[in-house]
């Protein structure tokens, strides 16, 4: 969402684009590293958050979304969740500013056997901070069937 930042300068004003930002709210910068690999039916993924700071986040949420369903009966990890039949949420616990957090390892069966898939990651909730940088907390990724680790 583009905003106009309104600046007083001296007698006249100048108005350039930028992001709103309410007053007082905290800013958090969240990035998402890690590899994802398929496997028959299956994906492992690794991520690791990190929170570029400079404000600390008590708890945050990413959302892992793939283009092919997952099969029903999943086996998640305890801080993870099915939020429909294509989307896993995963909660990162809290991150201090310029820390990584805890690498999260979260194994997943699709529905069938594809010779790809789309990984969707997404920040579903930042604990009540502002991220205003979305560039590296956002990314979709290309996984082919072939055993490899795909980075992202």
């Amino acid at each position: 969402m583009r905003t106009w930042v309104l600046a007083g300068v001296c007698a006249g004003a100048v108005m350039t684009p930028g992001n709103a930002v309410a007053a007082g709210v905290p800013e958090a910068d969240l990035a998402f590293h890690g590899t994802a690999v398929l496997t028959g039916d299956q994906v492992e993924v690794w991520l690791t958050p990190h929170n570029g700071g400079p404000a600390a986040v008590s708890d945050a949420t990413v959302r892992l979304r793939w283009s092919a369903e997952l099969a029903d009966g999943q086996q998640l990890p305890a801080r993870c969740a099915r939020e429909d039949e294509r989307t896993v949420v995963c909660g990162t616990g809290a991150l201090a500013a310029d820390t990584s957090g805890e690498q999260l390892r979260i194994p997943v069966r699709l529905r069938e056997q594809p010779e790809e898939v789309t990984l969707e990651v997404d920040t579903a909730w930042i604990g009540g901070v502002v991220d205003q940088d979305r560039s590296n907390d956002r990314m979709k990724v290309l996984v082919l069937a072939t055993g490899d680790a795909y980075a992202f």
